[in-house]
């Protein structure tokens, strides 16, 4: 008998795994939805709880910070000296909470998440620029999965405190020096209003700008590229354009991508909807380009859960396609925990590129100087 209730129990517990996993082949959005957005409305949190970017903990990343993501390197690479060249570094979206629309800036979670994350992203731009990365009140990941009022909110919060913590780093950083502005996902998204409150209308602030990374972000050519006040990057030696990329691997399905897509309104008041995003080609520097795995410096594959990666070349090919998407032919092996619905490498946007991103910013320095000189 009790051995059959044991059997039971086993079959009754296969039973659920597979309804999980039908439920979750059939409807991801769903799931995700029920699983990340918050069920409360959003609340205003204390001023108290607002970062102060005059003090050094407001910042991740800061010349002078103990353990600076920006100091990570792969094995094998050696550490570079750094030009006067600075960067703005707006991180991606680390709280996956729904108990609040907007992260607790000491949230340790949140921390633990950014830590293993972004050292793999600031460390690209280490060979040429000091990093500024501010922690700021990030919307959380359930803000992205909905359409209700809250989430505007919430990403508008987020926004005032990147915009205060741009404002520092301009106080902060040396005067005249070039500028990277980069970030990735929701960072990309506050790093694009920047740009386009901060700097489309400031001519001498442009005239700084080396380069534009806004990552994991579309950008639309037709409704958001005219208003931010930079070209698209169409060559590797290009200074002050805006790159931008979303990495799928073969076959892609960007449904969930376009559908948030298609109902924004772009920078220049019109619609998004069915207008090709911004893809310039990380292995290749130019717009719309292609290039084969052998163009691949050296990809960041992940180790030991996630905690090291190995920096690897020749890893993935990456060609644009009409859409502007970024294709990598097949899934690489042993990415697969991090890899969203859809075949989505989006949480290795950087990784996937990174000793190419890391040539491009030296690439990009070293054509602005010489064309200052």
């Amino acid at each position: 008998m009790a051995a059959r209730r044991f059997l039971y129990v086993i079959v009754a517990i296969i039973v659920l795994i597979l309804g999980a996993g039908i439920v979750w082949t059939l409807f991801p959005e769903t799931v995700m939805r029920w699983t990340f957005v918050p069920t409360i409305s959003f609340s205003t949190p204390p001023e108290a709880g607002a970062p102060d970017y005059s003090e050094p903990g407001a910042w991740l990343s800061r010349p002078g910070t103990p353990d600076d993501p920006a100091d990570w390197l792969p094995p094998g690479v050696p550490g570079t000296a750094r030009t006067k060249a600075v960067v703005f570094f707006v991180p991606p979206t680390t709280y996956l909470s729904r108990a609040h629309w907007n992260a607790p800036i000491d949230d340790q979670e949140m921390d633990r998440r950014a830590h293993v994350l972004v050292p793999t992203e600031v460390s690209t731009f280490s060979n040429v620029a000091r990093v500024w990365a501010p922690r700021y009140r990030q919307a959380t990941v359930g803000a992205f999965l909905t359409t209700k009022p809250d989430s505007a909110k919430a990403l508008q919060l987020a926004y005032s405190d990147v915009a205060r913590a741009f404002d520092a780093f301009l106080n902060q950083a040396p005067p005249d020096a070039p500028i990277i502005l980069a970030g990735h996902s929701q960072g990309s998204y506050h790093l694009l209003h920047l740009l386009h409150d901060k700097v489309a209308g400031d001519r001498r602030l442009r005239r700084r700008i080396l380069a534009v990374y806004a990552v994991g972000w579309p950008v639309s050519v037709a409704t958001d590229l005219p208003a931010l006040g930079l070209p698209a990057c169409d060559r590797p030696d290009q200074h002050g354009c805006i790159l931008s990329w979303e990495s799928y691997a073969e076959p892609a399905d960007a449904a969930q991508l376009r559908l948030r897509y298609d109902a924004g309104i772009g920078f220049t008041g019109q619609p998004r909807a069915h207008t090709p995003a911004l893809c310039v080609n990380p292995l290749t520097g130019t717009r719309d380009g292609a290039a084969p795995a052998s163009a691949n410096l050296g990809a960041l594959k992940p180790n030991d859960g996630y905690k090291s990666a190995t920096l690897t070349p020749h890893l993935v090919p990456a060609r644009c396609d009409p859409a502007g998407l970024l294709l990598i032919g097949p899934p690489p092996a042993d990415f697969g925990r991090a890899v969203l619905p859809g075949n989505n490498f989006h949480v290795f946007d950087y990784a996937l590129f990174w000793a190419n991103i890391r040539a491009d910013a030296a690439r990009r320095l070293d054509a602005m100087e010489k064309h200052h000189r």
